[in-house]
């Protein structure tokens, strides 16, 4: 089946440019990828939104992704590409189950409080959490829609 939206070459750039951007940050909680994991991670956002049935556009939401939870106490160098892209696939699928209803920051917001709190930096718990579950914390002020 051919893709409605293939990635283009330069969208595919744009990813692994703002990911390799991303380890002058992240460096300092001892993570970072490497050229061949970022062009994973950039491939792999392909299949993400394939197989949640998304269209995005510019470099997209993994290097978003990887400055919310860089700073994570669960995240360790040896999985942290593979927890990335495991990441990128659950935010798209809760994109999707809240009909566009939240914003991608609050999202991203929700997503890493459950990932520290409740799931204990279990990437596969966290997609296991309905919508109402994610929600289910009392949320803080800045977590509202404004």
């Amino acid at each position: 089946m051919e893709e409605l939206f293939p990635m283009t070459p330069v969208q595919l750039a744009r990813t692994e440019q703002a990911l390799a951007a991303c380890n002058a940050k992240t460096a300092r909680f001892g993570l970072t990828l490497s050229p061949e994991q970022i062009a994973a991670l950039a491939a792999g956002r392909t299949q993400a939104l394939r197989n949640t049935g998304r269209v995005e556009f510019g470099e997209g939401i993994l290097p978003r992704l990887v400055l919310a939870f860089c700073d994570s106490p669960y995240l360790h160098q040896e999985d942290y590409a593979e927890t990335m892209l495991t990441l990128q696939e659950i935010f798209y699928n809760f994109k999707n189950e809240f009909q566009e209803r939240l914003s991608d920051d609050r999202l991203l917001r929700l997503l890493r409080r459950a990932f520290d709190e409740r799931a204990h930096g279990a990437a596969e718990y966290l997609a296991g959490l309905s919508p109402a579950e994610l929600l289910a914390k009392r949320e803080e002020p800045d977590d509202r829609e404004t």
